[in-house]
């Protein structure tokens, strides 16, 4: 019983950091990743469809992304999806290739990016914390229903916080390099 709960336990905090390093990774550092273009949505024929089913998406140089979308009538609609996301970025279009700048970033925007990646931090702290929350009250409930010892109890939640300690460490760790990597000019 208190194996499948530290299990389970396990697969949500890893889930937890996945989706922090997914959400650090659109925090954009100056220097051009094809990974930033990933959630913004182009109207294509009606729908609102991810730029990378519409078009390649590649680097053309470390500051410098290059989309080339699929078909020719796609561009004015992709170079108005990128402007128009929350990138705070100005492409510009060449022919049928629409090349994405990577403005350098002030000081002040530097701060301003640690800050949101903080937040985005302790986000992931506190799902992980309600992880926790959760599995205790599950191991506490096994307790009251006698299907588990006081000392099993105990141990459960001794491992529970185990792993909510080493989860909480990963997430410090991802915070301090990208914190880093924002703060380097």
């Amino acid at each position: 019983m208190t194996a499948e709960i530290k299990q389970t336990t396990d697969a949500k905090m890893q889930r937890s950091v996945e989706t922090l390093k997914a959400n650090l990774a659109k925090v954009r550092t100056g220097r051009a990743h094809t990974g930033l273009l990933d959630h913004v949505m182009v109207d294509y024929w009606g729908s609102p469809t991810p730029i990378s089913q519409v078009a390649a998406v590649n680097l053309i140089d470390s500051r410098t992304i290059g989309v080339q979308p699929w078909e020719k009538p796609m561009v004015a609609k992709v170079e108005k999806a990128i402007r128009d996301s929350d990138l705070g970025l100005n492409p510009a279009t060449n022919g049928d290739v629409i090349r994405v700048p990577m403005p350098m970033l002030t000081e002040e925007r530097r701060k301003d990016l640690t800050k949101v990646v903080r937040g985005e931090a302790e986000d992931a702290r506190v799902a992980v914390r309600n992880v926790r929350r959760d599995a205790n009250d599950q191991l506490k409930r096994l307790l009251k229903d006698k299907e588990i010892s006081e000392d099993d109890e105990r141990r459960g939640q001794d491992d529970v916080q185990k792993l909510t300690d080493r989860y909480i460490a990963d997430i410090d760790k991802l915070l301090a390099e990208k914190e880093k990597e924002l703060m380097t000019v």
